[in-house]
């Protein structure tokens, strides 16, 4: 019996396992370590280097063939409100989730801040209010998509295909060129996936191998908290939603659960935003639906990693000794909401929005010391939910538009 491709990354997270295990046992070998990471870090250049054509392409084809640009503005402005209303309520529940457990209280704050902590605050130091506006509009679009820039990417792509909805008929050529090169793009995803399995078994493997399972024990609360808060956002924001557009339960999690699992594996959402782009069409999406909201909401639509902030800064208050008011917490949710946007590019995206939030509350940095030894275990759990909280938008955005056929091919 041939397995399917979600069985055999199954399989590979399994086996990943067990070899990381076994090496971490054996002493963790460095030289074996770098070698075991080598082919998930080609895999994620591979899928890297597809994002960008992908994201442009589908845009112009999408709202350069859309009817008109008023309901091009339409469908952005109901995309951004629902954007703003589910990472609210993300921040929030996050925030009650760490109120309710108390993950930092009795964990001992590390004396120093490492240098790598010491690179993530002066990284969140650049980032003022003007350098967020100004990293929306690229100075160059090759460096944009070289560097993976997916909100500079889009804000391109976007006046690009209105500029292309503008010429009529002069601009179909474009349309149909872009389209050419959408299809070929997910034929040479279709290539890449193949290698899927075995990037995630080798970087379980490499992740296992290095920190052991050891890790978990003095944070173990923090992880089963921000797991908790997760299961908790999900059932109480996005099941609602799901049950009042009429959600197709089965065939959304068959056809969401490839990519969420590449995504949980790997803790790369741009490992797994070509499948999800191709599956929520599969799922009844229109093609210029999903293209406008799955890439825009990789930089505005980050609900689990705005629900881990929220958690995370209250933990290291806790872990400090430092009794923040409701209003502090409340002051500090605002803060987020403002400071989560826009920066998905930045290396350690979500660290680097953390250090610049205690900074501003006068919270310790070495708090950020003591998250990173579980960041991996968390990464994964937020990655997955970011990808599955931007598929879900695509289907609220559809029938929001009232464009949302299902499909059972």
């Amino acid at each position: 019996m041939r397995l399917s491709q979600t069985n055999l990354i199954l399989l590979g997270l399994v086996l990943g396992v067990c070899i990381g295990a076994m090496i971490h046992s054996a002493g963790s070998n460095p030289e074996v370590l770098a070698w075991l990471s080598l082919p998930g870090k080609l895999f994620l250049n591979l899928i890297k280097c597809i994002v960008a054509p992908l994201v442009f392409t589908m845009l112009v084809v999408g709202i350069g063939g859309a009817s008109d640009l008023h309901s091009v503005g339409r469908m952005g402005l109901r995309t951004m409100s629902y954007f703003l209303v589910v990472t609210s309520l993300a921040l929030l529940v996050g925030l009650a989730a760490v109120n309710l457990t108390h993950p930092g209280v009795g964990v001992n704050l590390p004396a120093e801040v490492d240098e790598g902590v010491r690179l993530i605050s002066a990284s969140a130091k650049k980032l003022t209010p003007q350098q967020h506006i100004l990293n929306i509009v690229p100075t160059s679009i090759v460096k944009a998509a070289a560097e993976n820039e997916v909100l500079q990417l889009v804000v391109f792509s976007l006046m690009f295909a209105v500029a292309v909805l503008k010429l009529g008929a002069k601009g179909k050529p474009v349309i149909v060129l872009c389209q050419s090169i959408a299809d070929a793009m997910f034929i040479f995803t279709g290539f890449v996936m193949k290698l899927a399995p075995l990037a995630v078994c080798t970087a379980i493997a490499e992740t296992v191998g290095r920190s052991g399972f050891g890790v978990l024990g003095n944070l173990a609360v923090l992880v089963g908290t921000l797991y908790g808060a997760l299961i908790a956002f999900f059932l109480l924001v996005l099941l609602p939603i799901a049950l009042w557009i009429k959600l197709p339960f089965r065939r959304f999690f068959s056809l969401v659960r490839e990519p969420a699992l590449l995504a949980f594996t790997t803790t790369s959402s741009e490992s797994a935003l070509p499948m999800a782009l191709e599956n929520m069409e599969r799922l009844g999406v229109p093609r210029r639906v999903v293209s406008f909201v799955l890439p825009l909401g990789y930089s505005f639509n980050l609900d689990g990693s705005t629900l881990y902030l929220s958690l995370a800064a209250v933990f290291v208050a806790q872990a400090a000794g430092h009794s923040l008011t409701l209003g502090e917490q409340l002051m500090m949710v605002a803060v987020l909401l403002l400071s989560s946007k826009g920066i998905a590019a930045v290396p350690r995206a979500s660290l680097v929005v953390l250090a610049g939030t205690l900074s501003s509350f006068d919270l310790p940095l070495s708090g950020i010391t003591l998250i990173l030894g579980v960041d991996v275990v968390m990464d994964m759990a937020r990655t997955a939910t970011n990808l599955i909280g931007n598929c879900f938008a695509s289907v609220v955005v559809a029938r929001w538009e009232g464009v949302f056929e299902e499909r059972t091919d």
